[in-house]
């Protein structure tokens, strides 16, 4: 099981702020998760529906949309950041 956390618009359209899934080992990357969670519903389908600017974080580390997510304890989805 891997546990994600989503945070500010991601959450809010999916409904939930975080969850515990068993991922199909074809889920390899960041981009393959974002890819398999948009089939599980049309909240999720809407809320990653602009997957490019989707900030990933595995095990509270900020990563790419290409890095590999074995192993990952916990993957963090979030809208781009603005901050002052």
């Amino acid at each position: 099981m891997t546990r994600l956390v989503y945070f500010a618009w991601v959450r809010e359209r999916i409904g939930k702020g975080e969850e515990e899934i068993d991922l199909p080992a074809s889920v390899k990357t960041g981009s393959d998760l974002l890819a398999h969670l948009k089939t599980l519903g049309e909240d999720y389908a809407h809320a990653l529906e602009h997957e490019k600017v989707i900030r990933i974080a595995i095990n509270q580390e900020h990563v790419e949309h290409d890095e590999p997510i074995a192993g990952a304890r916990e993957i963090a989805l979030f809208p781009p950041m603005t901050g002052g």
